[in-house]
């Protein structure tokens, strides 16, 4: 049976035949992080297995309530992603808490509301799935997302880490931004 047709511009679940559009989204993100990040990522994982690896989670996702949206813009062209899930932090409500991990629109196609459509499809997901408030680790740097999101309701909560490559040569503060996704 064929897979339904997208509507242009809308917020939906990855297919797993989208593999390929999600990792080539990402890679062309991380290109535009600061460069001490995006080059460490980029280095880590070649292309074809950054595809392999999200044929997995696309095909076999860990948890029930893990999802992958998409943002599609013309015809079905996935021009953005999102991943959903439980939160895995150590203080984390468990069943209440969940969190938004991954977070990528495409260079090009941002300023295009295809972020804000992806931000509201991550909050009706994660409350459809039962969860009561949404967390979300952003870089401390990253000012344009954190503006994007306290427009959006989203809080820092007071929680932070560093994250970085594993032999020290990249660290990075991250902040956890939190939003209730009421009823």
């Amino acid at each position: 049976m064929p897979e339904p047709q997208p509507v242009a511009d809308s917020v939906r679940l990855a297919w797993p035949g989208e593999a390929s559009a999600v990792a080539a989204v990402q890679r062309r993100a991380w290109l535009d992080l600061p460069p001490e990040l995006g080059g460490a990522l980029l280095a880590e994982v070649d292309e074809p297995a950054m595809v392999r690896a999200w044929e997995q989670v696309l095909a076999r996702p860990a948890d029930a309530r893990r999802r992958v949206l998409v943002a599609v813009a013309g015809q079905g062209r996935v021009v953005g992603f999102a991943t959903t899930g439980p939160s895995d932090d150590p203080d984390a409500r468990a069943g209440a808490d969940g969190e938004v991990d991954q977070f990528w629109v495409d260079p090009p196609a941002r300023r295009q509301g295809h972020g804000s459509r992806l931000l509201n499809a991550c909050a009706d997901t994660l409350r459809a799935d039962g969860f009561a408030r949404a967390r979300w680790w952003v870089l401390a740097g990253d000012v344009e997302l954190r503006r994007f999101l306290a427009v959006a309701g989203w809080e820092p909560d007071g929680a932070s880490r560093t994250i970085g490559a594993e032999d020290g040569s990249v660290t990075l503060e991250q902040l956890r931004l939190h939003a209730g996704l009421g009823a």
